[in-house]
């Protein structure tokens, strides 16, 4: 199989002409990731723009009182960025961590600024940041408007992928529940099958 394969199922080969596609795909590098190994660090500048090809990750920041709070996951195809970091120059608030081995094809900055040239990709790149700013948006309201068992189902409904792959304490703390409190919603939910 050719080695961008996946990268023409994220820059749809019927939306670039293809010198524009040979060039955008001649600038991302295929990386691999152990379990553990952490794509951002806290406290770092995120030079580096994702797009997760296959495994799991997720985004996680530690809390005033130490504890471990997951804040995103990633799955195959997801954008794997601390957004404000990468665009502005800041130190990443939030660790992103292989929660299982990855492979993801970076870019960095200089090169993804200079695709900006090419339409499709700005409109490319246009969307997924508006789909993520609405994901954020979404969990966000959820994490205060709805309750714990919904939060979960909707996850459940919208990424099983994640439910079936990432440890159900990281996922608790993504819902904002205890692993005890996750546990009864997962019973609730099997007995009533």
């Amino acid at each position: 199989m050719n080695e961008t394969h996946f990268l023409k199922t994220i820059f749809n080969e019927q939306n670039f002409k293809k010198e524009d596609l040979d060039v955008i795909l001649n600038l991302y590098q295929r990386i691999e990731f152990a379990k553990n190994d952490y794509l951002v660090s806290e406290g770092t500048t995120a030079n580096f723009y994702y797009f997760m090809e296959s495994g799991f990750a997720r985004s996680y920041v530690i809390d005033l009182e130490g504890n471990d709070i997951s804040t995103k996951f990633f799955s195959s195809k997801d954008i794997v960025i601390d957004w404000h970091s990468y665009f502005l120059k800041t130190k990443c608030r939030e660790n992103i961590q292989a929660i299982t081995p990855c492979v993801v094809w970076k870019i960095t900055f200089e090169n993804f600024m200079k695709l900006f040239s090419i339409e499709a990709f700005r409109e490319v790149g246009r969307t997924r940041l508006v789909n993520n700013y609405f994901e954020l948006k979404n969990h966000s309201v959820s994490i205060i408007a709805d309750p714990a068992k919904d939060r979960y189902l909707n996850l459940l409904k919208t990424k099983p992928d994640i439910i079936q792959n990432v440890p159900l304490k990281q996922i608790a703390t993504y819902l904002g529940v205890t692993d005890t409190s996750l546990s009864r919603i997962r019973k609730e939910i099997a007995d009533n099958r």
